[in-house]
């Protein structure tokens, strides 16, 4: 039987929708009637109601309905489901009959149209022929209706033409042609399917009621039908809760039958019919698992429902068919918005159908193998008279019967034969092949890899059986990548034996040689000749693999002769690491590095697996640098193939499970110091150059396929070694060092740094590098560089600079690091060197000095440069800090001075240096808006400050007239010449520069000062003469009182009333006679400025003396 036979009915896997037939429409000639069913069947959202249209023709014949049956009495049903019902209510009856007819209200000529609609009306119900359809006439008209019950003629017009077509008035529309069609449409639809819902409504209780006349005796087949078809019409109406409770009752009927050979095929195809119902309705409710749980119910049911024994290919065709279409529901409902899971998803149904399907393979070479002489017999008992069967799921030959026995037994075997020989034509291949990959597809879609793996290989299998053995190999080549890595040798010995067929039979002999190597290695189960992977140095064409198709194989050899014939085409080279071959390799330099004066070693080690002796005839070292090749190959002399010699060098013949060692070792170039050597690849030679020969090639010069799974179980086991001899090696134990640095030679010499840290900022600090050699030879052309170790604070780069010359200044010019100073040969002697820090904090230096010296490595003269870093951090600190303050001559702190009044500039000078500091000079340079009363000179000249010591000094300054009332103004420099007074280098003075502080200037209108002596005698009189100046160009109106004091008497104006004239000054004396000795308050002095007032009193006697020293007079 074809594939199609299995496939189930498109009417059943479709959405059932009502059926609504649309007549009177000319869609092909009138652009209105275009319109009108454009409207219909374009653009169909989700939101509008499922309604299937077809326009028919007003006279289109229906299918008949048969005579209504009154008894069931004598009647016995001949099957369970005809084959064109469901068919038949989807396309052929509908639920509505509508016609458009175009008729306005207004029309001249109405009773004409209205007596030619009621006739059309009439034709319908005659084609009909008695069936419940529903007719509805839909008037097409120009104009927008009026809202109902305002147009009276249509009121009365439209109940007229209702009552001559026999309508009821839901039954009559009307469809105006304006520009808000579709809203119309929509509407209309709306109507139509109420009545399409009320005409499944009535069907469904029609076949309700035929309920009372069945018995279960001879109507079994009756209970099921009519659950059925009232399922299939609660579809159409859309009420899928009643359907699906419909179908259950009509699957627990199905396998309620008695079953027998000759209807099981009906009874499993009817209840695969009613399962596929079930769980799409489950999937459409979001009620996946009990869709899961039907389906596992229908497949524990029906299973061993085998039937016919030579026709059990029929059974497992069933069986893989159910699994295929609930993969299929399952996956369109992930579609539609399902969450499916890694343990459930699709890819196991399908799975499992491509399993029937293998299965119905092999029972179809069983049970079809017939001798050559049986052909198809004749006539054909397959055919039927219509072309198609009656009823689901019976024998064409024998349809309609429901007895035990078949009527004809040898009908029964020509039948049977007949479906043999049609499945023997069957390409069982591809349908597994189809299964296989949806559920591949599936299982990578769910991240499941080693079931997509396995399914993977049973897809090439299946391309292998027919005979496409480009894609069988393609796609073993695929899976067996993760099985070589994870090391699965029982299930890449099977997938390499397919290989290794598919390979033979396609002529590639590449491939066929490194599935052979492969298959004679490590943990496979199959032994091959050795001979065979080496290939044979004949060029001969190997024997052909078991088990292959003979009309195959006589092509590959064909393909083989004519390959081996072509020159260059029996060099093969095979990249290890993406096989597992049976010679293992390891590739390490004996250290991680080596110096330019020693020969660099390497190893190499290589262990065959296969269960026979094998030798090589070139083993070849590849180095990133190609110069050293030459140094790292082996090439066999002798001529003869089989001799075992003892582990030497030369020895290139393999013994199975031991580790031979092969050491290789050359003198680096100088060239190299500071770069890495890494092994690019490591080749192995098998069979000669002047025969056929390959080349196996691990690139790295280590691992094949499986090699790092393998390291890492190593690593992690537990299980004691078994101990070896001593000229054995453990292979395991062989570690990986794949490539070396070229490091410099040791230095012999030694550096010596001397210095005082920390260092001051802007000093010139010197440091002495002392270069010590311990060589035994000259150490010519030393280069020194010293300074900043780069890699640091861009701002320290900045603020560093470093020269030879201690008595010059650095600037910005100078560099942070002074490289390959010339230093010459090798002699006894110190270098200073002058580092200038601008700013604090902690700097790394660094001192690389590098010299060149002779040496012999392995008989060979060579020159090595050798190089010694020392680096030192070197913190750098403030020498001193300077604080400065403005004061008056009452040594007063003062926010503002004022103009032309002298005041006081303090220096102090604190230091922060661990060592001591000379203050060589000091000087101010004041700006052009302050002026020094006196020549200013340094009062801390030569002075030297310890560590906390301070130093100050000060200089009598005064401001000169400002342009505004209130100013601030900068005073100027302050320059301080010191040096760090050390016995360890001469240093050099630094000049530092600090910024005076602004100051805010302010006139005063009066200046009052006083003229006093230093002291006074008790009881002896003490002149004071006070004078008052009118710095302003105004008359100033002063009032001067003296207040009392305890500790004088006085004599004088006390208190007085006086005009001072404009730049003049006014004196006025007074005698104090000290009545006490020691430091006295002197009589207070209150001047009040008339013209000023917020000019305060206090203000102006901060100019004034306010104690005296009083002797006692003896």
């Amino acid at each position: 039987m074809s594939p199609a036979q299995w496939d189930l009915p498109p009417e059943l896997c479709c959405r059932p929708m009502a059926f609504v037939a649309l007549t009177g429409l000319d869609v092909v000639y009138n652009a209105i009637h275009r319109a009108i069913w454009d409207a219909f069947c374009t653009n169909r959202r989700a939101d509008r109601v499922p309604i299937s249209f077809k326009v028919l023709p007003g006279d289109h014949e229906y299918p008949k309905c048969r005579t209504k049956r009154t008894s069931y009495e004598w009647y016995i049903p001949k099957g369970i489901l005809k084959t064109g019902w469901m068919n038949k209510h989807l396309n052929l009856v509908p639920a509505l009959v509508v016609l458009f007819y175009e008729l306005d209200w207004d029309d001249p000529q109405w009773k004409e149209k209205q007596s030619e609609c009621a006739t059309k009306v009439e034709i319908v119900r005659t084609s009909l022929q008695g069936r419940n359809t529903k007719v509805a006439v839909v008037l097409i008209q120009k104009k927008t209706p009026l809202p109902p019950g305002e147009d009276l003629v249509a009121s009365e017009r439209a109940s007229a033409l209702c009552g001559a077509c026999d309508l009821s008035g839901k039954s009559l529309f009307v469809l105006p042609h304006t520009d808000h069609l579709v809203g119309y449409i929509i509407r209309l639809e709306n109507a139509f399917y109420e009545h399409a819902q009320t005409y499944y409504y009535n069907e469904i209780r029609r076949v309700k009621s035929h309920k009372e006349f069945l018995n279960k005796t001879t109507h079994q087949l009756l209970f099921v039908r009519h659950q059925f078809k009232m399922g299939f019409f609660s579809e159409l109406k859309q009420d899928t809760q009643n359907a699906l409770k419909y179908y259950r009752t009509a699957y627990s009927l199905v396998h309620e039958l008695r079953a027998h050979e000759t209807n099981m095929l009906e009874i499993k195809t009817m209840a695969g019919f009613i399962n596929y119902k079930i769980c799409r309705l489950c999937f459409q409710h979001n009620t996946p698992l009990d869709a899961i749980a039907q389906f596992r119910k229908h497949i524990d049911l029906c299973k061993k429902k085998i039937g016919s024994a030579e026709l059990a290919f029929e059974h497992t065709a069933w069986m893989s068919k159910q699994f295929q279409s609930f993969g299929d529901l399952f996956d369109e409902a992930i579609k539609l918005g399902l969450t499916a899971i890694q343990t459930q998803n699709p890819g196991f149904y399908y799975q499992q159908a491509a399993y029937y399907a293998q299965e119905r393979k092999q029972q179809a070479g069983q049970l079809c193998s017939h001798e050559p002489g049986v052909g198809y017999p004749a006539p054909d008992p397959l055919e039927t008279p219509t072309g198609a069967l009656d009823f689901y799921g019976q024998r064409p030959w024998r349809q309609g019967h429901q007895s035990i026995d078949p009527p004809d037994s040898e009908k029964e075997k020509q039948g049977i034969l007949a479906l043999q020989v049609k499945e023997r034509d069957v390409l069982h291949s591809e349908l597994i092949i189809a299964l296989l990959s949806n559920a591949v597809a599936q299982f990578k879609k769910y991240k499941c890899p080693r079931m997509k793996s396995h399914l993977m290989v049973q897809m090439g299998e299946e391309y292998y059986h027919a005979k496409d053995y480009t894609k069988a190999l393609k796609l073993l080549d695929y899976v067996m990548c993760d099985y070589r890595t994870e090391r699965w040798w029982s299930l890449l010995t099977s997938i390499l034996s397919t290989a290794l067929k598919c390979s033979y039979l396609m002529g590639q002999v590449k491939d066929y040689i490194t599935y052979s190597m492969e298959l004679v290695g490590r943990g496979l189960l199959i032994v091959y000749k050795v001979d065979i992977v080496i290939c044979d140095c004949q060029n001969e064409v190997p024997e052909p693999e078991p088990d292959c198709d003979p009309a195959s194989v006589k092509m590959a050899q064909s393909l083989w002769s004519d390959r081996i014939s072509l020159a260059g085409n029996n060099e093969f080279t095979i990249e290890v690491q993406d096989y597992v071959p049976f010679v293992q390799c390891k590739a390490k330099f004996l250290y991680p590095s080596f110096h330019i004066d020693e020969p660099v070693q390497l190893h190499v080690y290589v262990r065959a697996d296969c269960p026979h002796p094998v030798r090589f005839s070139k083993l070849c070292v590849s180095l990133s640098n190609q110069e050293y090749n030459q140094y790292c190959l082996l090439e066999d002399a002798s001529k003869e193939q089989d001799i075992l010699e003892p582990s030497t060098q030369e020895n290139m013949c393999l013994v199975p499970g031991k580790t031979r060692k092969y050491c290789f070792k050359f003198v680096a170039k100088t060239e190299d110091v500071g770069k890495k050597i890494e092994i690019t690849s490591v080749g192995l030679m098998l069979g000669r150059e002047t025969a056929r020969y390959v080349y196996l090639n691990w690139r790295g010069g280590w691992g094949d396929a499986a090699s790092s799974h393998e390291t890492l179980q190593a690593s992690r086991s537990f299980k004691r070694r078994t101990r070896l001899p001593e000229q054995q090696l453990d292979w395991d134990t062989v570690t990986i060092q794949s490539s070396t640095m070229i490091i410099s030679r040791v230095p012999k010499i030694s550096v010596q740094l001397t210095h005082e840290p920390p260092a001051l900022t802007n000093e010139m600090y010197c440091m002495i590098v002392t270069i010590q050699s311990e060589e035994d030879t000259v150490a010519k052309d030393i280069k020194l560089t010293a300074g900043l170790k780069p890699g640091q604070d861009a701002n320290l780069t900045q603020s560093t600079q470093i020269t030879l010359n201690g008595s010059e200044v650095c600037d910005d010019s100078h560099p942070a690091l002074l490289p390959d100073i010339p230093l010459g040969d090798l002699q006894p002697g110190q270098k200073p060197l002058y580092i200038h820090c601008v700013s604090t904090g902690s700097r790394i230096l660094l001192f690389h000095v590098a010299y060149s010296v002779s040496a012999t490595v392995e008989g060979k003269d060579i020159t090595c440069k050798c190089h010694k870093d020392e680096t030192v951090t070197l913190e750098t600190v403030v020498p001193f800090e300077v604080a400065m303050k403005f004061v008056s001559s009452k040594f007063e702190h003062l926010e503002r001075v004022f103009v032309d009044i002298p005041f006081l500039l303090m220096m102090d000078i604190l230091s922060a240096s661990p060592w001591p500091i000379e203050l060589v000079n000091s000087e101010v340079q004041l700006a052009s808006s302050m002026t020094a009363i006196d020549q200013p000179q340094s009062q801390v000249e030569g002075v030297t400050l310890q560590t906390s010591e301070c130093a100050s000094e000060c200089f009598l300054l005064k401001c000169p007239p400002v342009q505004n009332g209130t100013s601030t103004v900068a005073s100027g420099h302050y320059f301080i010449s010191w040096k760090r007074k050390s016995a360890f280098a001469e240093t050099s003075v630094v000049r530092t520069i600090v910024i005076l502080p602004h100051v805010m200037v302010e006139n005063i209108p009066l200046y009052v000062h006083a003229e006093l002596p230093s002291f006074g005698r008790v009881r002896e009189s003490l002149p004071v003469r006070y004078h008052l100046e009118n710095r302003t160009g105004l008359v100033q109106d002063v009032e001067i009182g003296v207040e009392p004091s305890d500790a004088f008497m006085f004599s004088g104006l006390k208190q007085v009333r006086m005009r001072i004239l404009p730049g003049t000054e006014q004196e006025m004396l007074y005698n104090f006679y000290p009545l006490m000795a020691g430091y006295q308050v002197l009589p207070q002095l209150n001047i009040s400025l008339l013209r000023f007032p917020n000019i305060s009193g206090q203000l102006l006697r901060r100019f004034l003396p306010s104690r005296i020293f009083v002797k006692v007079t003896f």
